[in-house]
């Protein structure tokens, strides 16, 4: 015979956690949003340069960069960068500033191929600000998100 010792107690969650959610999973969501965000900015500016006359075209293959190629390609490199932000939230001592440099230098390296495949002045100008909109969307809300997060 087995005797059951029921006090009617509910055990409190372990230390240190509490019902927010995990803190990786939190900063992906965070990050998933900022993508959404910066797709649909980066978009709208490539279709306002586009209706403005920037044709995109690249002299190596002689055709135009498409709209979703521009919602691709940011979808992909935000997405580089809500890992980048999740391994240093993971492994690094200092996250938010570590973050902060490498995507600003990842940011900076990003600019040298429009100046180099030498499209029209127009659309290496357009290329160039479109390599900085969802930097300046990703970048901050990542870094916010890691200081709050590890402050």
């Amino acid at each position: 015979m087995s005797s059951m010792n029921d006090n009617g107690l509910v055990a409190a969650p372990a230390a240190g956690r509490t019902s927010h959610p995990h803190p990786l999973r939190r900063l992906a969501g965070t990050g998933l949003v900022a993508t959404l965000a910066a797709m649909t900015a980066t978009t709208l500016a490539a279709a306002l340069a586009q209706a403005v006359g920037v044709d995109f075209e690249l002299p190596d293959g002689g055709e135009a960069i498409p709209l979703a190629g521009f919602a691709v390609v940011t979808v992909f490199f935000s997405a580089v960068g809500i890992v980048i932000a999740v391994a240093l939230r993971r492994w690094s001592a200092r996250p938010a500033e570590r973050f902060l440099w490498t995507t600003l230098s990842l940011t900076a390296l990003s600019l040298v191929p429009p100046l180099l495949c030498g499209a029209n002045t127009s659309t290496t100008t357009a290329l160039l600000g479109l390599h900085l909109i969802p930097a300046a969307v990703m970048i901050p809300t990542l870094t916010r998100s890691l200081r709050t997060q590890s402050g």
